[in-house]
């Protein structure tokens, strides 16, 4: 990930890459090639029926599995250690020698994805560190041409097609090999050439494996150039908020975007680069944020620690991640919780298991998760709720008293059970519906409680 440190707060690491552009400088990167610059493309939401039709399918999954893995894994102190350790490039590539995944096994992490109840997947073709994990040709810092001699991007995709899974595909354009992002005016021509890989890489990935059904762009803002600071006299200031880059190095995502329609007219982008976004990204347990059924938009988080590796992390109880599904449910989003597996390929075994856990809680309440949309209850300290036809699912996380008081709604409420088995009771006022379960029939994670109305819910504005 980019912006973001492993608990989801927003990094402020700038004062050390100095060092790090200094280790780049010495480093080998690829040739300049030769590019115009072009205006950048505002980010905005895509607003035509193409985007509505496109994203239907992701709207119903709800859950996802992001894989972040890659050469960070053998020192197994996250995807960002070659950044905060300072490691010179020349040693850090180093690692390439090491990789060789004897355990890699992408069917046993689709099947893993698939027991959670996950519906989609997402896979680090290509992190911040610059190492690609697919054929990118007669480039020497790549899984194929290293000591792995391997595609992993042909292999995991391979693995999630056959498993029934959406394939997303995650990729970093900032590369911290090159000093031109980190000073893209001093170091125009080296900026551009990072630019000319990015274009590159990116045209292999959607023409080379098929169907993506998802591009998950890290780090490909303008305005996060320079890490979203300007440097003067030596010194690096963060720009203030609202305030944008201004420089002449532009990377020319129109050009990409162009690319990416005419070539997988279908995939799905986040908001982390200067295009039409089909989704937004909020990163981190915190960045829940509040109720938004207007524009798409994803959690991703980590089961435990860092994204990538770090042995003997343990993940939270299952409770957490089921309220947190549906939190994130409730609110219209989806969510992508992540896995970083360990440098022979395995993920972690605790891990697995509380994947397993949520698959089973799932098959047993997915009902009111999958294909559905948030609301017409609002979030608030009580949880939150979901909508499919004429039924809408409560999720009653936090029981204060013998009652929990919802809003009204311009609905009858004719039916009410509990999933799992049990009775509910509902009184419906023009003052507010109260929901009564017996202690009996309550489950301390998310009783879940199925209202039956008498007409759909999807047309009721959503109520707090």
């Amino acid at each position: 990930m980019t912006i973001f440190s492993p608990n989801g707060r927003r990094r402020s690491a700038l004062a050390a890459c100095a060092g790090l552009l200094l280790a780049a400088a010495v480093g080998s990167t690829p040739a300049a090639m030769a590019a115009t610059d072009a205006p950048a493309q505002a980010q905005a939401q895509a607003a035509d029926g193409d985007a509505a039709a496109r994203i239907a399918w992701w709207r119903k999954a709800r859950f996802g599995m992001f894989i972040h893995w890659g050469l960070y894994a053998i020192p197994g102190k996250g995807e960002w250690v070659q950044f905060d350790k300072q490691i010179p490039v020349t040693e850090y590539a180093k690692l390439a020698d090491q990789f060789k995944p004897d355990h890699f096994d992408p069917d046993a992490w689709a099947q893993l994805a698939k027991s959670a109840g996950m519906k989609y997947m997402v896979f680090t073709s290509r992190h911040h560190d610059g190492f690609a994990m697919f054929d990118d040709g007669d480039n020497p810092y790549s899984s194929t041409k290293a000591a792995a001699h391997r595609d992993f991007v042909a292999d995991y995709v391979k693995a999630a097609r056959k498993a029934g899974m959406g394939v997303g595909l995650y990729y970093s354009p900032l590369d911290w090999r090159f000093p031109g992002y980190f000073f893209p005016e001093l170091y125009r021509d080296n900026a551009e050439a990072m630019r000319a890989q990015y274009h590159r890489q990116v045209e292999k990935l959607l023409s080379n494996y098929g169907k993506i059904d998802v591009l998950w762009f890290d780090g490909g803002e303008a305005d996060w150039l320079s890490f979203a600071g300007e440097w003067s006299i030596g010194e690096w200031k963060k720009r203030p908020w609202g305030t944008h880059y201004k420089g002449g190095f532009d990377w020319q995502h129109d050009k990409v975007e162009s690319m990416m329609r005419r070539l997988q007219p279908n995939v799905l982008v986040n908001g982390r680069a200067d295009m039409k976004e089909d989704f937004h990204s909020r990163e981190g347990d915190g960045a829940l944020g509040d109720f938004d059924n207007q524009h798409p938009w994803e959690l991703c988080t980590t089961i435990a620690g860092a994204w990538g590796y770090q042995p003997d992390m343990q993940p939270k109880p299952l409770k957490h991640y089921i309220q947190l599904l549906a939190n994130v449910a409730g609110r219209d989003g989806n969510l992508l919780l992540n896995v970083g597996p360990a440098p022979d390929g395995r993920i972690d075994a605790a891990q697995a298991d509380r994947l397993r856990e949520i698959g089973a809680w799932l098959r047993k309440y997915g009902e009111s998760i999958y294909d559905t949309r948030g609301g017409p209850f609002l979030p608030g300290a009580w949880g939150a709720s979901t909508h499919r036809g004429k039924t809408v699912y409560v999720h009653a996380l936090n029981w204060t008293g013998d009652k929990l008081a919802l809003p009204a709604i311009p609905a009858r409420v004719v039916r009410a059970s509990v999933l799992g088995g049990g009775a509910a009771k509902v009184e419906q006022s023009a003052h507010g519906i109260e929901v009564t379960v017996p202690l009996a029939a309550r489950n301390d994670i998310d009783t879940v409680v199925a209202l039956q109305l008498d007409t759909p819910a999807e047309g009721l504005t959503p109520v707090r």
